[in-house]
């Protein structure tokens, strides 16, 4: 799918954190370079992060790093969960929370309620090893839709919704709001577990903060997952969220009986120890959470 003709380039691309602070990376060959009808998309390769890709000017996913991100925001929850049959992703497109989901035996259904078809597109053409063959998984049904209208309107019940979005800017503010907590509360029920990202709890406090205020105030255990990434720039947070599941209540053995139990392998980061090192709160942390409380 090449929208321009793919060229060769050498280039400093600087990823901002806030105005004042951001990091800078090479960037080569520019695979794909359009834009859909939601917004700019670009496909790069890079020597740092492989093939990487961004929206609207904004790095999401890299081949060499991907698995900071997805095994965390997808494995504690999922691993918490103690059989977890269902998983609704909103956003995801590039495929790698249904890859890390569809590791589990258990795992019935997996939807992926995409915004921008694009994204799928570029996914499948140059993320293979993000992916790896998920999208053509009998279990994965793609929906090409609205995940706001898609969660206001469903009717049956998920174990697990992964909030796989951009920032919250845009199409996307919406889906950080109270209002969308508290349908996706209603879908995954009490036993049900919720995680997403909330940005850097050094370079987005406000954010940072805020969040956790919304999701306090639609679900009874809120714990903040900590943990470096270094596509975005280092320190950044997530949340998992639930009325009665705490993933902090499983200690090192428990995560690693139940991965083994699973037959979850393959794994770059997450284990019993990463689990519970991912859910200690600094100082700093624990301050900014005060603040909502």
């Amino acid at each position: 799918m090449k929208h321009k003709n793919y060229y060769l380039t050498e280039q400093f691309i600087t990823e901002w954190l806030t105005p004042d602070i951001g990091f800078v990376f090479r960037a080569g060959e520019v695979l794909d370079d359009f834009t859909s009808d939601y917004q700019h998309i670009e496909v790069m390769e890079t020597n740092a992060f492989g093939r990487a890709f961004r929206l609207d000017g904004y790095l999401m996913t890299s081949e060499e790093d991907e698995w900071f991100y997805h095994e965390n925001l997808n494995h504690i929850p999922a691993i918490t969960h103690p059989n977890p049959r269902s998983a609704l992703i909103i956003g995801g497109g590039d495929g790698g929370s249904a890859r890390q989901l569809l590791k589990y035996p258990g795992i019935e259904r997996v939807v992926v309620c995409e915004l921008d078809a694009g994204v799928v597109a570029i996914a499948e053409e140059y993320f293979g090893k993000v992916h790896q063959g998920a999208f053509h998984d009998p279990r994965l049904e793609l929906v090409i839709a609205d995940g706001l209208k898609y969660v206001a309107q469903c009717q049956e019940s998920f174990d697990l919704i992964i909030l796989d979005l951009t920032d919250p800017q845009g199409y996307a503010e919406p889906l950080y709001t109270r209002a969308f907590f508290a349908d996706c509360a209603r879908v995954i029920g009490d036993h049900g577990l919720l995680s997403l990202h909330v940005g850097s709890p050094l370079f987005h406090q406000a954010r940072f903060s805020r969040l956790f205020g919304e999701l306090r105030a639609v679900f009874q255990v809120v714990r903040p997952i900590l943990i470096p990434i270094t596509l975005y720039g280092g320190f950044w947070g997530m949340a998992c969220a639930s009325q009665l599941r705490d993933p902090k209540r499983l200690d090192a053995d428990m995560v690693e009986q139940r991965l083994q139990q699973r037959g979850i392998t393959g794994l770059n980061y997450y284990n019993g120890d990463t689990h519970q090192a991912a859910l200690a709160q600094p100082n700093f942390v624990r301050r900014l959470l005060q603040q909502t409380e």
